[in-house]
């Protein structure tokens, strides 16, 4: 990859979804036409391709496995975005637009991406193989936050409701912030080697020059904020045709986090595709965790400051298809050996939470 190689289209892209991500909240006020929406929607697409880009090229000279937290942070910084605006945009009461859009996230990485990385790769490649410890590293880290987060709310007694009191909520928000720490400390440096991509040994990449990682730098940020402000833009059209469709609520959440994980589902299956399926792994499971672990704590402080209830319990069906596709994950990746009919079984789950969040 030479000083020359950055692709036209990945700077140009994110500057026009950035300005008309600007004209559509300045200039109009929020109040868009549906001719504005479709012009927009083509380079909402381009500059996530650009954000994938241009953090890919970050990974290249950073190298694994910091290029998969990149990524996996710049999505959650346009999760948490969307649904901070729309926690403060809200009318005064319940919302439950942060957990709806966690526990999304979290199914479609754990049965939408992965799934998808897993049934791609195995046609391909028959077997594909990922370091077990990495693996169920992650999914630790995961059931015990999403458990505390979204399943335990519903026990509890000191608020009525699938809400936590306010002390609860500080310890879920502070061992939240505290466990993805230890996770990154486990990735970088503890325990590094178990989520280094053995396709990687002995592969020479080609070098990213200085300039063009300085360029990747300043684009990636460019990108994720066209995307957060056009994003945002779709996010209120798409809420009020939901509604008026009398849909359920909660697809809202589905929407946002399937606009936000574009980046990182396509990396994924890239990846995937390359038969290095260890880097697709990180890059799901990591951004399943930065979602929860950073989102939570978020929504959790404006909460607290705003005096107003936050909704974190998930109803009896989520719950059973959450510990379903926790208990499924662990089976398909400890075992460190994978195949497509795992990835047919996680797509399957994936096709029962749509359909549940369509028609409880």
């Amino acid at each position: 990859m030479s000083a020359g190689a950055t692709p036209w289209w990945t700077w140009a892209a994110p500057a026009v979804a950035l300005a008309l991500g600007i004209v559509g909240e300045v200039g109009l006020h929020g109040n868009v036409p549906g001719a504005f929406l479709l012009v927009s929607l083509p380079f909402l697409l381009a500059a996530v391709f650009a954000a994938v880009h241009h953090a890919e090229t970050v990974a290249h000279r950073l190298g694994q496995p910091y290029g998969s937290i990149v990524l996996a942070l710049a999505v959650t910084v346009i999760e948490v975005s969307l649904i901070v605006s729309l926690l403060l945009s809200a009318p005064a009461g319940e919302s439950a637009v942060a957990r709806d859009t966690v526990f999304a996230a979290i199914m479609i990485v754990l049965n939408g991406i992965v799934g998808l990385c897993l049934l791609l790769g195995g046609a391909r490649y028959h077997r594909q193989t990922v370091q077990p410890h990495s693996a169920t590293a992650a999914l630790g880290v995961l059931a015990t936050l999403s458990v505390l987060a979204l399943v335990l709310p519903n026990f509890t007694k000191s608020a009525p409701g699938p809400v936590y009191a306010p002390s609860q909520l500080l310890f879920v928000a502070a061992v939240s912030l505290a466990l993805y720490g230890f996770f990154l400390h486990a990735q970088t440096v503890r325990h590094r080697d178990d989520f280094e991509d053995p396709a990687d040994a002995g592969v020479e990449h080609a070098p990213v020059s200085v300039r063009e990682f300085r360029l990747a730098l300043g684009l990636l940020p460019v990108a994720l904020l066209g995307v957060v402000l056009l994003a945002e833009m779709l996010a209120v059209p798409v809420e009020r045709a939901i509604a008026g469709a009398g849909l359920p609520e909660a697809l809202v959440g589905v929407a946002i986090a399937l606009i936000v994980l574009m980046p990182e589902g396509v990396a994924s299956v890239r990846a995937a595709r390359a038969n290095r399926l260890q880097t697709s792994i990180n890059l799901a499971l990591g951004s399943a965790l930065a979602s929860l672990c950073l989102t939570i704590p978020t929504v959790a402080l404006i909460s607290l400051v705003q005096g107003r209830p936050l909704v974190l319990g998930l109803d009896a069906e989520h719950i059973v298809l959450l510990l379903l596709s926790l208990l499924l994950a662990t089976l398909s990746l400890a075992t460190g050996r994978t195949t497509s009919l795992q990835g047919g079984i996680h797509l399957v789950i994936f096709g029962a939470f749509l359909t549940i969040s369509a028609v409880p």
